[in-house]
């Protein structure tokens, strides 16, 4: 088994009415020329969390980092319009904080939980990712503060 540290927050970048579940999001990867979906995990509208590749190999999902992570992806992230939106559904936050905690139970040497955006570079050396710097907004919300007690209680 490999030294999973880090669980890497995302969402599908897909607006509200569109259907991204594993099979969707894994033939967009296939298409790219990927072995297999880029996520572990996919939480969709409904709560229900899909498995994608297996946790025993390594996501495709954040570069540099993809060995001593796991993926979990949302569905959603997308406004109406197309903007960044935090659009979880009651049912994925609860599900996307439940996964975390068995992660966390299940891999103690899971040190980190951060979203995507936070894999950006410092670009200005001040210790903090900053919305200036991100490369991209997914996934769409703010997860190091949000899951940070998952790494601080006993489990």
């Amino acid at each position: 088994m490999r030294n999973i540290n880090i669980v890497a927050i995302h969402c599908t970048a897909t607006r509200p009415n569109q259907i991204a579940g594993v099979d969707v999001v894994r033939a967009w990867h296939l298409a790219k020329g990927w072995s297999d979906i880029g996520y572990h995990f996919l939480i969709r509208r409904d709560g229900c969390v899909e498995v994608g590749r297996p946790i025993k190999r390594a996501g495709a999902h954040v570069y540099g980092h993809n060995k001593e992570s796991v993926g979990v992806s949302w569905e959603g992230g997308l406004s109406e319009a197309g903007d960044p939106a935090d659009n979880r559904t009651d049912k994925q936050k609860h599900a996307l904080e439940c996964l975390l905690r068995d992660l966390v139970c299940e891999y103690p040497t899971i040190k980190e939980i951060k979203g995507h955006r936070d894999f950006s570079p410092d670009l200005d050396g001040d210790g903090v990712i900053e919305r200036f710097e991100w490369l991209k907004a997914c996934p769409c919300f703010d997860a190091i503060p949000e899951y940070k007690h998952l790494l601080t209680e006993d489990n």
